[in-house]
């Protein structure tokens, strides 16, 4: 399989599925769970977007098969670059919090210090 972040255009099939998919965007948040941040964004192919209910939302490991890669040059290749390193900061930002938040004492009324 390729790298992540194929480019716009592309066209999948994902795993357990039926219908192909378009790749037509990046890093999508579901309304109904808006802290999951999915990898890609798209429409079922070739009849494309219907109505706006009707995005796919996945992740690169969802991909199953790759049925065409869409178009690529330099602009695409510098947007995934910058892309990357977005994600990956927002990647690093949620460990560290999530390590502090492990490593952080939790202060409860429970459990507080009252320095006899």
């Amino acid at each position: 399989m390729r790298e992540k972040y194929l480019p716009i255009g592309t066209i999948v099939l994902l795993k357990g599925g039926k219908k192909r998919a378009m790749i037509t965007g990046f890093c999508s948040v579901a309304q109904e769970n808006q802290e999951k941040i999915y990898d890609y964004s798209g429409c079922v192919y070739p009849e494309g977007y219907l109505s706006s209910n009707q995005v796919c939302l996945f992740d690169h490991d969802q991909i199953e098969k790759i049925f065409f890669i869409g178009y690529e040059d330099e602009e695409e290749k510098t947007f995934k670059d910058k892309l990357n390193k977005i994600v990956a900061s927002i990647e690093e930002a949620d460990t560290s919090t999530a390590t502090e938040q492990q490593v952080a004492p939790v202060v409860t009324p429970a459990t507080s210090y009252t320095g006899n």
